[in-house]
């Protein structure tokens, strides 16, 4: 069977079922809304930000924080001797201790000389080769898992259509951005079936120590270490969240330290919004936001389709990676938290490239053509 015909082999009755899911999905994805902020629809053309405007468009309140304390990083100050004091300032919770992000990419940016939406050239150099660096990864990968020519071109066109995100310099001091860039490397990067895995390692850690959203991905590479029987992998992975859930632990313990009883309590990140949220997620985090969501919300369900058609290792893992980032947005994150998409938004639109196979693919096999 081709790379892609991972529906083939479906007894009729299954793939009718997936396929009827799939159509509702398509059309319930062109009419959701995207929300941002209090639920405010979000429009595309005022979600446009390029670099020629991003020193005249003012700062959203969450940058704002983030400049700042790259600014006193930059003065000499320990992160965590104000950035409490900074949450209180601008009106921010300090409860959970979640609320308060870990300190990686402050120290990071303040390296880079990175001074709110400036231009900072050593942070832009480091976006490009990182954006060159996964799209090379994926043009590699793509090949060693057999697909053709015009898939590998596709899927590596895709890869720089989702990485190229990452050179807008407004968001160089957001969190997400670099850890899903980073996330994209790591899995690019990934070869189970020829035991390299010490580069993934890497990178996922850099992204775990930016953003904790990165633990799934981490999580997920564990547990098929120990399905394919790969136990030095899996040990690595193992000891990588272990290693992370003692820094952040240290995190938590030392924001702990400085609450008061004063101190509110952030709002629940239990928000349940449905396929709205995981859409808005994905789209709004993005270049998808630049297209009407009646059309951009049924191409991200066309990029979970090719990734579940995709019969290989990486189709495998992404699927999986994906459904469950998904369904997590699909409960987790307030209408203001859509920037979490960007953890999973630059892999994610490689799938489109096997989106048309796939979906012939499961057609046929409803039918009981395969």
């Amino acid at each position: 069977m081709p790379a892609w015909d991972r529906f083939a082999a479906w007894p009729r009755g299954r793939a009718m079922a997936l396929l009827a899911a799939a159509l509702a999905l398509l059309a319930a994805s062109a009419l959701v809304p995207l929300t941002v902020g209090k639920g405010e629809v979000a429009k595309p053309a005022a979600l446009r930000i390029d670099n020629a405007a991003a020193k005249e468009r003012p700062r959203d309140d969450d940058l704002k924080l983030y400049d700042v304390a790259i600014a006193r990083i930059k003065h000499g100050e320990y992160y965590y001797h104000f950035i409490v004091g900074e949450h209180r300032r601008a009106a921010y919770p300090v409860r959970p201790g979640l609320a308060v992000r870990l300190p990686t990419l402050a120290y990071l940016d303040a390296a880079m000389d990175v001074n709110g939406a400036e231009m900072a050239p050593v942070a832009m150099l480091m976006a490009v080769l990182l954006m060159l660096g996964t799209v090379w990864a994926w043009w590699r990968r793509l090949a060693e898992e057999g697909c053709s020519e015009s898939q590998r071109l596709f899927g590596t066109a895709l890869m720089f259509l989702g990485a190229s995100l990452g050179l807008n310099r407004y968001y160089f001091v957001l969190h997400e951005l670099w850890a899903g860039m980073l996330l994209a490397l790591a899995f690019g990067l990934h070869r189970p079936g020829r035991g390299k895995w010490g580069a993934a390692w890497l990178a996922a850690a850099l992204a775990l120590a930016i953003r904790e959203h990165a633990v799934a991905f981490v999580l997920l590479m564990a547990a098929y270490a120990l399905w394919r029987g790969a136990k030095g992998e899996a040990a690595a992975w193992g000891a990588l969240i272990v290693m992370f859930a003692a820094g952040l632990a240290w995190h938590l313990h030392l924001i702990a330290a400085q609450v008061l009883p004063s101190d509110v309590m952030g709002p629940s990140w239990l928000a349940m919004r449905g396929l709205g949220g995981f859409l808005s997620n994905v789209v709004l985090s993005s270049n998808l936001r630049f297209l009407p969501h009646w059309i951009a919300g049924p191409l991200v369900m066309l990029m979970l389709l090719g990734w579940g058609g995709w019969r290989s290792a990486a189709g495998s893992f992404g699927a999986l990676l994906f459904l469950g980032y998904g369904a997590a947005f699909m409960v987790a994150g307030r209408n203001d938290n859509f920037y979490w998409g960007a953890v999973i938004a630059p892999a994610l639109f490689v799938g489109l490239a096997f989106a048309p196979m796939s979906a012939r693919s499961l057609v046929r096999a409803g039918l009981g053509k395969g």
